[in-house]
């Protein structure tokens, strides 16, 4: 487990380069999982280090496969000086242990909610897991593991999140992009869904 970190550690760091803070944070029954702050001039990168110490297992599984099953990180990035991002680290930490605590497979396409808002002021309560490979390529891991994808994150607003249960993903990431939605504005409004 502590190896596959320290390579995610090192993968993250390749990328993104050193992170300016990190903070852990443990929930009952779960392992310790951290958030690491890049910052790249003006957009902050949050990511998450402790959800692929283990495999993501089917919540029908009785028993978890220690070695096989998909592996991943979360990766939020905002820009920065316009909101207190700094308080969703422990969102982005419940996001990371949802898979240990609730047994969910958190793949691209997926939406999570975390019930509050992400960061003080913000319009956003949950994210659309996106597609891996841009910004943190995937880390592949000795045989039989599966490799590690680090899968950005994009905020979503309740209507956002509602307009998708109906749409789907792809056609929500369609709208951003037909009406140049900046995804990393911390503080953007709804796109619009009529």
């Amino acid at each position: 487990m502590s190896d596959v970190l320290e390579l995610v550690e090192a993968r993250l760091r390749t990328a993104l380069g050193e992170p300016d803070a990190r903070a852990a944070i443990t929930f009952l029954g779960t392992d310790r999982i951290e958030v690491l702050r890049f910052v790249d001039g003006d957009v902050v990168r949050y990511a998450t280090l402790g959800m692929s110490a283990q495999p993501m297992a089917d919540p029908t599984v009785v028993i978890a496969d220690p070695v096989h099953g998909p592996r991943a990180e979360l990766v939020l990035s905002v820009r920065a000086g316009r909101a207190d991002t700094d308080k969703v680290l422990r969102p982005l930490a419940v996001l990371a242990a949802s898979p240990q605590v609730e047994g969910v497979v958190v793949a691209p396409g997926a939406s999570l909610d975390v019930g509050d808002p992400l960061w003080p002021g913000a319009p956003f309560t949950s994210v659309l897991v996106s597609a891996p490979g841009g910004l943190v390529g995937d880390l592949e891991l000795d045989e039989p593991m599966e490799p590690v994808r680090f899968l950005p994150l994009l905020p979503m607003t309740p209507n956002e999140a509602a307009w998708k249960r109906v749409h789907g993903a792809e056609a929500l990431e369609e709208r951003w992009l037909q009406q140049g939605t900046d995804l990393r504005d911390p503080l953007r409004r709804s796109v619009p869904l009529d």
